[in-house]
Parts: C-alpha cells; structure tokens; sequence
C-alpha cells in the first residue's frame, strides 16, 4: 500500500466533498457520520486502527452487522455509497493499491412510491383554513405555498435569497443540488402573496430583518429547517392522516398533481430540478396507483 501525505485520510475525503464536489451540508453531515461508524466497528470488532488498512472481508463484515441490526436497507445502502466514495477517493490519491467496494454491491430493496396529499385536501389547507392575521400567519402561508406551487426542496426554500425572487419576470431562481440553479415561474396568487409578505415583512421589522435570505422567522433572522418543518408538520395535520408530514410531501404533491393533470414529464423534470428522467418517472407509477385505485372503485367489471 501506498502511504499518504495526510494524517487522516478521513478528514482529508470530507474536506473533498465539502469543497470539491460541493456535496450539501446535510449530505456531507451523513457521510461524516457514516464513516465514522465505519472507523468504530473496524476499531472495536476487527483492531484495525485506520480505514485504509480494511479490506473486502472486513467491510463486508459491517455491512452484514448493519443488516444483522435491523437497519432499513435503504440506510445500509447509503452506508455503502459512503464507503463507495471514500475508498474511491483514496484509490485517486494512491493512499490504497485496490478498492475493497469492487466487490460489493449495493442491497436489493423495493421501490416505495412517494407519498403525496390529495388536491382536495391540499386545496383546501391552502382556500379554507385561515391563517392567523400576521406577519406569523403570512409568512408560514407563503411557505405552504411555495413548497407547494413550485416543487422547491427544503433546503432551497431556506436557501432562497431576496435578490432570487424576481418581481418584474414573476420568477424565483433555485440553487440546486450540485450547485445548479433553475428558474420556476411563479402562479399569480403565489405571485401576489409573496408581494404581499415582502411589504408586510418591511413594515415589521422596519427593515431590519435579514437582509439576504427572502424567508425569515418571527424575529426576522433568516429561517431555519426546523422552523419550516414546523409550520408543515402543523398545517399538513390539519388535512391528511398521512403519517409523514413534511416539506418533501408537499413536493411529491406538486409533481404527482401537475402529472395527474397532464403535465410533460420533462417539464416536471426540469421544474424538480432532477439530473434525469429516471428520477422523475417514480411519479408515474404514483399516477398509474391512483388510475388503478379509481378503476377498482368505479368500474362496474372491477373485483369489490
């Protein structure tokens, strides 16, 4: 094996994907973590005191432990990503001779559709159900409507600067994974309630609030995931009995309803801001679930 200019190879692949491949700061928190449960099963299960000295028996021997416990294949299967990424980043910089994932392969696991709320409920959370009479009240109305009528992701919502929300085009500008922005154009009630929240935010905060990001909590510091999780998780409970009630559902909801109403697969591609089709026709099979749930219930040659 060769040896490396570094004390910790570790630190090194993290600093990697944090600077170089501009991973986000949640993905980058998972492989961190990762690793580092890696490194203890290698230290207290095999005495191998670096990850570069392991080898195929010893990360086949974590995998099967993981499986052993009882851990969502899915998560196992990330584990393997990780482990994918570092010891292929070690392989680039000579620190190993052979990559002992050469031989692993990734856990076979079914396919969940995901889940959505109804436009019923949908419409009315956003219609029926009032909304408090403040700068609170609008704000997380304006969130619910965001997340919904463009698609945006969690992190991009709270990422979503001031000078990204073009009034004159009627547009939001998104910075993506991977660091790519796309452009989402903006319904007119979502066009008229974000006029709305940005002269009401004015007024509160006396234009003190922060002056960069365009969301900002009831003290007007920029928001933050828990907050708008929060409001979600709140507001959703008032329409659905789904068990999971966060931003990403309301996501799925926006390209399973623009699909169900016709809309061009690529263009739902474009709008979520998928790398590849293959990521965006899993809705497909969510409208082709719905078809089949229609055709049982009012078929008269369906099974009852």
């Amino acid at each position: 094996m060769n040896t490396s200019n570094s004390t910790n190879p570790g630190q090194d692949f993290l600093q990697h994907i944090r600077y170089e491949k501009r991973l986000s700061h949640h993905t980058l928190t998972a492989y961190a973590k990762d690793l580092e449960q890696f490194c203890t099963f290698l230290s207290t299960e095999c005495n191998i005191a670096k990850p570069e000295l392991a080898d195929f028996r010893h990360v086949r021997s974590w995998i099967v432990s993981l499986v052993e416990s009882d851990i969502d294949k899915s998560s196992v299967n990330r584990k393997i990503a990780t482990l994918r990424a570092f010891f292929g980043f070690l392989l680039r910089r000579k620190a190993i001779d052979f990559d002992p994932m050469s031989k692993i392969m990734a856990l076979k696991t079914s396919k969940k559709l995901p889940q959505y709320v109804e436009e019923k409920p949908m419409e009315m959370l956003l219609s029926d159900v009032e909304f408090a009479d403040t700068f609170e009240g609008l704000r997380d109305k304006l969130v619910l409507e965001l997340l919904y009528g463009t698609g945006i992701r969690l992190s991009e919502l709270t990422g979503l600067k001031t000078v990204d929300v073009n009034l004159y085009e009627k547009t939001i500008t998104v910075l993506g994974k991977r660091n790519k922005h796309r452009i989402i154009p903006l319904t007119d009630p979502l066009f008229a309630l974000i006029q709305q929240y940005s002269q009401l935010k004015e007024t509160e905060f006396l234009g003190k609030a922060d002056p960069v990001y365009f969301i900002v909590s009831d003290k007007g510091i920029a928001a933050y995931p828990m907050l708008i999780q929060r409001i979600v998780k709140q507001h959703l409970a008032l329409v659905t009995t789904l068990e999971k009630k966060s931003p990403h559902i309301l996501r799925h909801s926006f390209a399973t309803h623009l699909l169900n109403r016709g809309a061009d697969l690529n263009a739902i591609k474009d709008l979520l801001g998928h790398s590849s089709l293959a990521a965006t026709q899993i809705y497909t099979h969510t409208s082709l679930e719905q078809l089949k749930k229609t055709y049982d219930q009012a078929h008269p040659k369906a099974k009852r």
